[in-house]
């Protein structure tokens, strides 16, 4: 028989980026041979970041997990034999009932974060068999808690510019935003926005691919943005740029803002934040008296121990200039609150009633997994369940987190489409769809079309859904509610059937038709504008300025904080994603691997330890260690080195930067403190 005529199918990137693509593949014979982004998506515009262009190779890679696999060696080796799924499935349905009979059910946790985005897979039968079973909660903060948190408490809401609108703005300042490595979808509209005569900075502690490209870019110290807004606002409080009209319809608290900032001028920010204070005040002088001006604030600017409160102060600037009021003007950190979903029908947290606890579950932060694990005196963990995430690379303190991993008496279940570092300390592995192969739903946190996508793809092997697994394991233990026996369409509707107006007319029949549709944040032609007239989270629906929730307090772990930690550790490690991987998910690449094995460290620094361009040196606290590549570089301010997260042990033979960074909590939202972090740097 000939070949058949090639298909294009619709899907939808699931990884962890606020782009969220609409995706085209194209099938000959069953097998995908092209994948590319979707020229009809506003946001999308028919091209992929350089990581999921070649999806396609991860889809078809000799190293894909197909089949169930059952520990043989000790926990770490990797050593596995393969199983029936029946056997496997049997052996952790008797594991966790017995566990929940001697131990209780908060004996069992589950650990799970963005590995898919899609909420079928990564939040719905998932979440129901855990709220049913009793198990213990886990707190999502390792990423954007801080961030969220302090952005819900001051807005009432998640939302923000529409990144379409950034093609109007005049002056774009990138906080904390590695446009190019993160969000490069954003980037054609800054472009388009240039050619029109705006300007575009970037305030970063690295100054990576994006500050390359920006017209200036301001090197900060890390854990430092809470002091430059400050002086921000000083400066446009003093010189009388701020949008009185606006404060005084819109805000409240502003004599308590003014009395703060008048402690902060350009001068003592200077000092705390290393960016000189002309600077500081031509930086807040250009933003007050350009309009329209926004600002894309991600969040490693909250991933320090004043992480929430730098997002507080970063997001009353557009609050204190009035740039809320222009189209092309306002902040993006994300856009998931335009996507107002029926979550609770997806996890359906009213399960836990009849799990037989008789009350809500203890809580585990999953920034502290190393301790929830090790800790003697504290609940016990005897079982963990992990899928979507790599708590092996990606969590801090991680030689804690292995000691946990390594413990004979937890039985550990990892579902998963690679035998990552976490896979290696599995009892049982079981594989993985990948997003090509599965049903889902998708909103964004970088636009405003909420959308789903079919399997274009067959799975390989025996890799199966995580919907259906929790499907069966939920069966196996016994589990006879209704809400089991769903199907995977059974949950969008649900989900969809929230009766917030957003979703008004966006049913599962439309997204399958059309696969994208926007959400009706506002009407059809006109532009989104979700803080003009106000409409904040108070009572009062005014912004609330909490001037007692924005004082500067160095953290522990940095320049001007502990000066014991201080003069032992001198230098600030910062470990931000790289541009050529996605967290861990493409770590076993040849190049990501490459990347993640280099030190950045500025000349000074360099020289003061007698280390060259390309030595091997040793990154250590009293945490950890890890060995990496010196790269001499002027990309990186005295005082600063730099590292990338999320590598492969395995990959890098050894402990990764991770080892390094601590298990300390931000001040509000209890995220992880990841860019608080000091070490110091030896020649090995």
């Amino acid at each position: 028989m000939g070949s058949t005529t090639p298909e294009i199918r619709r899907s939808v990137c699931a990884l962890d980026c606020p782009d969220t693509c609409s995706l085209l593949v194209t099938v000959e014979n069953g097998r995908g041979v092209r994948l590319r982004g979707d020229p009809a998506h506003a946001v999308t515009r028919g091209f992929l970041c350089a990581k999921v262009a070649r999806y396609l190779e991860r889809e078809y890679s000799p190293m894909r997990l197909l089949h169930p696999l059952r520990r043989t060696g000790a926990k770490g080796e990797g050593g596995f034999e393969p199983i029936g799924w029946d056997e496997a499935m049997e052996e952790i349905a008797a594991r966790l009932r017995a566990i929940r009979e001697e131990w209780g059910p908060e004996a069992i946790l589950p650990y799970n974060y963005t590995g898919t985005m899609g909420l079928v897979q990564g939040a719905s039968m998932d979440r129901r068999f855990f709220h049913r079973l009793g198990a213990s909660r886990l707190l999502h903060t390792i990423c954007s808690e801080a961030g969220t948190t302090a952005l819900e408490s001051t807005y009432g809401c998640r939302l923000g510019t529409d990144p379409e609108q950034f093609r109007q703005a005049k002056l774009i300042l990138a906080w904390g935003a590695n446009i190019l490595g993160t969000n490069v979808h954003l980037w054609p509209f800054i472009v388009e926005a240039r050619r029109n005569g705006a300007r575009f900075y970037v305030i970063d502690p690295v100054r990576n691919r994006t500050g390359e490209a920006a017209d200036r870019h301001y090197f900060i110290h890390p854990g430092t943005d809470l002091a430059l807004a400050l002086g921000m606002t000083h400066v446009i409080l003093r010189e009388k740029l701020h949008d009185a009209a606006y404060l005084e319809a819109y805000a409240e608290g502003l004599d308590d803002l003014r009395s703060l900032a008048e402690r902060y001028p350009p001068e003592r920010a200077a000092e705390l934040t290393g960016i000189p204070a002309r600077d500081i005040v031509e930086l807040a002088v250009e933003y007050a008296t350009t309009r329209p001006a926004v600002i894309r604030m991600n969040y490693g600017i909250q991933r320090s121990e004043r992480g929430a409160g730098s997002v507080r102060a970063v997001g009353l600037l557009p609050i204190l200039t009035g740039a809320w009021r222009d189209p092309g003007g306002g902040l993006l950190l994300t856009t998931s609150g335009g996507f107002q979903l029926n979550f609770d029908a997806l996890a359906r947290p009213d399960l836990v009633e009849r799990s037989g606890l008789g009350r809500p579950p203890r809580s585990v932060n999953m920034v502290r997994l190393g301790r929830a694990l090790t800790d003697p005196d504290g609940p016990p963990v005897k079982a963990l369940v992990v899928y979507d995430a790599n708590p092996a690379a990606t969590a801090p303190c991680q030689d804690r987190v292995l000691e946990g991993l390594r413990r004979e008496d937890l039985f550990t279940v990892v579902i998963e489409q690679f035998p990552t570092d976490t896979a290696d300390y599995a009892d049982i592995v079981l594989p993985a769809t990948t997003f090509l192969e599965h049903t889902d739903l998708y909103l964004s946190y970088g636009h405003y079309y909420l959308q789903m996508a079919r399997p274009a793809l067959p799975a390989p092997g025996e890799a199966r859904p995580n919907f259906r697994i929790f499907q069966e394991l939920a069966r196996r233990l016994g589990f006879d509610d209704d809400c089991f026996r769903d199907s995977e369409d059974d949950v969008i509707r649900q989900a969809l059937a929230s009766g917030h107006p957003y979703l008004e007319g966006i049913t599962l029949d439309k997204l399958e038709r059309e696969g994208f549709v926007r959400v009706n944040v506002v009407p059809p032609g006109k532009p989104f504008l979700p803080f003009a007239d106000g409409g904040f989270g108070a009572p009062s629906g005014k912004y609330v300025i909490d001037a007692g929730r924005l004082e500067y307090t160095p953290p522990v772990e940095s320049r001007r904080g502990d000066e014991a930690l201080r003069t032992r550790y001198p230098l600030e490690l910062v470990t931000p994603k790289s541009d050529e991987g996605l967290s861990s998910t493409f770590s076993y690449r040849d190049e990501v691997a490459a990347r993640c094995r280099i030190l950045e460290i500025h000349p000074e620094d360099a020289a003061r330890r007698g280390i060259a361009d390309g030595e091997m040196v040793r990154v250590f606290n009293s945490r950890g260690w890890c060995r990496l590549t010196a790269k001499v570089s002027e990309a990186v301010a005295p005082g600063v080195v730099c590292a990338r997260a999320a590598a492969w042990r395995k990959v890098l033979s050894g402990p990764t930067p991770n080892a390094l960074t601590s298990d300390r909590l931000t001040d509000e939202g209890e995220g992880a403190v990841f860019y608080s972090c000091l070490v110091e740097v030896e020649r090995c």
